[in-house]
C-alpha cells in the first residue's frame, strides 16, 4: 500500500488523469441532475428538448476547460499545432466556410425564396432549391425572348460576393 501511494506522489500524470477523471464523473452527475430538475419546470417537449442540449453542451465546455487547467503546463506545443492546423484547414475550406455563412445570411435575412425570380451577376432566372452550399435558379430569357423558360439550370455558390448588398433592388418584383 505505502508504495502504491508513494507511486501515486510521485507520478504527476497518474494523478492528473485520476483529477480529471473525478471531474468528469462529478460534472456529469450534477448535469444529469440539474436535467432532471430542469424537466419538472418545462412543460413543452420542445423546450424540454432544448434546455437538455444546453446543459449537455455548457457540462461538455466545463469539461473541456477542467481538461485544459488541469494539462494547462503541458498545452504550449499541441496549442500552436492546433492554431496552424485550424488555419491550414480554414484556408483550404474558405469557399466552403463562406457559402455557409452566405446561406445563413440567405435564409435568415429572406433576401429571396424558393420560386423567386432573381437577376444575379446578368443571369435572370427563378429560384429552384437554396441548399448550404448551391443556389440552384432555372435560366430565363438570353436567346428565348420574353419570360421563358430556357431550360438552363444554373448552381451558384451561395457565397456572400455572389450575392450583393443590391440584391433586393435587383429582384424582378414577383413570385411564382
Amino acid at each position: 500500500m505505502d508504495n502504491l501511494l508513494e507511486e501515486f506522489s510521485n507520478n504527476q500524470d497518474l494523478r492528473r488523469i485520476i483529477y480529471v477523471f473525478i471531474g468528469i464523473v462529478v460534472i456529469l452527475f450534477i448535469s444529469k441532475l440539474i436535467k432532471r430538475q430542469s424537466v419538472k419546470y418545462v412543460s413543452e417537449n420542445r423546450n424540454k428538448y432544448r434546455a437538455k442540449k444546453f446543459i449537455s453542451f455548457f457540462s461538455y465546455i466545463i469539461i473541456i476547460i477542467l481538461i485544459s487547467i488541469v494539462y494547462s503546463g503541458k498545452l504550449g506545443n499541441i496549442s500552436v499545432i492546433i492554431g496552424v492546423t485550424g488555419a491550414g484547414i480554414a484556408f483550404a475550406l474558405q469557399e466552403v466556410i463562406a457559402s455557409i455563412a452566405g446561406w445563413m445570411a440567405i435564409m435568415t435575412n429572406n433576401f429571396y425564396r424558393t420560386g423567386d425570380r432573381v437577376q444575379l451577376g446578368g443571369i435572370t432566372g427563378d429560384v429552384i432549391d437554396i441548399g448550404i452550399l448551391r443556389t440552384t435558379i432555372m435560366e430565363t430569357g438570353q436567346w428565348i425572348n420574353g419570360d421563358l423558360y430556357n431550360g438552363h439550370y444554373i448552381s451558384l455558390l451561395s457565397l456572400p460576393s455572389t450575392f450583393p448588398p443590391l440584391l433586393l433592388e435587383q429582384m424582378l418584383g414577383y413570385s411564382l
